[in-house]
């Protein structure tokens, strides 16, 4: 589970602040709906507005004012949601039939004051797992002692598929490592060489703060000096920055990761659920473990995706969410590293069996030992009519040729009916409509929805930018939450088959993620669209008049 941090900062370049300094050239519902706080682009219609967004204003505007709606409740299985948001927790899902706090499991559900949902990553004493090991990692620390220093010719053939898998996760892992200490070189000299660049021009411009707003109205004497915040300026805005100070956030944010993933995620020695949680993690018949903490240690990132579905549309603060009539049920199964599967299997469970109708998950990772668990909760919310939306993922990697797990695809070949899986896109239609973060996939990806700069909520009431396909997951949620409420006999199959149905197909020249090499925005999915909110309720009113 993370953000696209390092893409983000990619747009700006990690020596931002040096050629500004002179080293180098200059770089050139029924009730009236309320308007739309202009960082939520996503919320906006590319032909009114100029961006590509999904149409969620002019859907509320024309299409569903005065129109009666039912509540849908979407499960959020995540890191964790901070309930006490006031663009929250008026949204939060309530069991109806627990007591809270009397520490009795008052519905016989084998979960114990389960009011908002349940956290799939505590212990019983209420401790919780926060940062977790990769999944390569720990198949390298299950599988080294078996074949470390053997030839393929020396083990059984029997076994031979499991060394295979040994000799690839070895790679992999030495590969992350690599990576993370690169990155995290690299970062902590430009945090650094930034941070110094940063004081200085604050200093030389007389401001507290170097915002775009300050530093378009600045007019210093010194030409040099003037062109500097002309161009930080620029470079800003073209990156969606408000300030310099958030790139500054980013960058320690970065290497913060970094070095976290190095001492933790890709150490095969750290096992921290082995004294917290004391499960056996690859019995997936185990289900009744965890506790009530929905908020967990780190609520960043399912915040932020509990915002985007349905902050709080009426109460005229932060931002707004794009479904109105929507309950978010709390369900805490992603760490800080890789899931596991018998959690992702038994957060599905839940959010099934307690009244979800969509389930948001932006997580994923490419090895899935108990794959089979997953996909028979999967199974089961179909029986269901459970909708599931997926996270891409932010590899820039083509998951036709490389799975991300959950698959979208079942090992007999069929597809997951009842499974959306959305990649990231960018604010403008140009080159730059695919984010550069965003994995893709002729098959295996089905549409594309915003993931690059999406403005929602963070812990702590407070508000900000995130990008990842984890960003653009949600954005369909929130649609399907929508459609579900507005014609609440759709089942998850219908939901999907409009949603894809009704996404515009758009053939804008982009750059292929990872490459310089520029394709047909139309090839990198199954539909070749972006989702529209506004075309699928036309669609969906079509259906109801037949």
């Amino acid at each position: 589970m993370t953000f696209s941090v390092p893409s983000r900062l990619r747009l700006l370049g990690l020596a931002l602040l040096l050629p500004l300094l002179g080293t180098a050239q200059n770089a050139v519902s029924t009730a009236p709906q309320p308007a739309v706080p202009p960082q939520q682009w996503y919320l906006l219609d590319p032909a009114a507005d100029g961006v590509m967004g999904v149409s969620v204003r002019k859907t509320y505007d024309e299409l569903l004012k005065n129109r009666p709606s039912t509540s849908v409740v979407v499960a959020i299985i995540d890191a964790g949601i901070d309930t006490a948001h006031a663009d929250l927790r008026r949204l939060l899902w309530t069991n109806p039939r627990e007591i809270a706090g009397n520490g009795l499991d008052d519905d016989q559900n084998g979960y114990v004051d389960d009011v908002h949902g349940w956290n799939f990553l505590g212990g019983a004493d209420g401790r919780n797992v926060d940062v977790e090991t990769y999944e390569d990692t720990r198949l390298v620390a299950r599988l080294r002692p078996l074949y470390e220093g053997k030839a393929r010719t020396a083990v059984p053939a029997a076994k031979r598929a499991e060394y295979d898998l040994y000799q690839k996760v070895k790679k992999t892992q030495a590969d992350k490592i690599a990576e993370n200490k690169e990155q995290a070189a690299s970062l902590d000299q430009a945090y650094t060489l930034n941070k110094k660049g940063a004081d200085n021009l604050r200093e030389a411009l007389g401001l507290a703060r170097l915002d775009t707003a300050s530093l378009r109205a600045a007019t210093p004497t010194d030409p040099n000096l003037y062109r500097a915040a002309l161009s930080l300026y620029a470079n800003l805005r073209s990156a969606g920055y408000a300030d310099l100070e958030s790139v500054l956030a980013d960058m320690k944010e970065g290497l913060d990761d970094s070095r976290s993933q190095l001492e933790f995620s890709l150490n095969p020695a750290f096992n921290p659920r082995a004294s917290i949680i004391g499960d056996d993690p690859t019995n997936t018949q185990d289900r009744r473990y965890g506790n009530r903490d929905n908020h967990g240690p780190d609520p960043m990132h399912g915040t932020h995706v509990a915002g985007i579905i349905g902050a709080d549309r009426t109460n005229m603060l932060g931002i707004l969410g794009i479904a109105d009539n929507v309950r978010l049920m709390a369900v805490r199964a992603v760490p800080n590293g890789d899931e596991r599967d018998k959690d992702i299997a038994n957060a599905i469970r839940y959010a099934v069996d307690n009244g979800a109708s969509i389930i948001n998950m932006s997580f994923g990772k490419y090895y899935s030992p108990q794959r089979e668990a997953v996909d028979a909760a999967m199974r089961y919310a179909a029986t269901k009519g459970v909708l599931l939306v997926h996270s891409a993922g932010n590899e820039n990697d083509d998951i036709d040729v490389n799975v991300e797990f959950p698959s979208p695809v079942y090992p007999d070949g069929q597809p997951v009916p009842n499974m959306i899986t959305v990649g990231a896109s960018a604010r403008l239609n140009d080159q730059h409509l695919v984010a550069d973060f965003s994995n893709y996939g002729r098959k295996n990806v089905d549409v594309f929805a915003p993931g690059n700069q999406i403005y929602s909520t963070l812990p702590g009431q407070q508000y900000g930018n995130k990008s990842g396909t984890s960003m653009a997951s949600p954005v369909v949620s929130g649609m399907a939450a929508v459609l579900k409420s507005y014609f609440p006999t759709l089942t998850a199959a219908d939901l999907k088959r409009i949603i894809l149905q009704s996404a515009v197909v758009y053939h804008t020249k982009v750059l292929k993620p990872g490459t310089r090499k520029t394709v047909d925005f139309a090839e990198l999915s199954r539909t070749g669209g972006l989702v529209n909110l506004y075309r699928a309720v036309q669609l969906a009113d079509a259906e109801a008049a037949k």
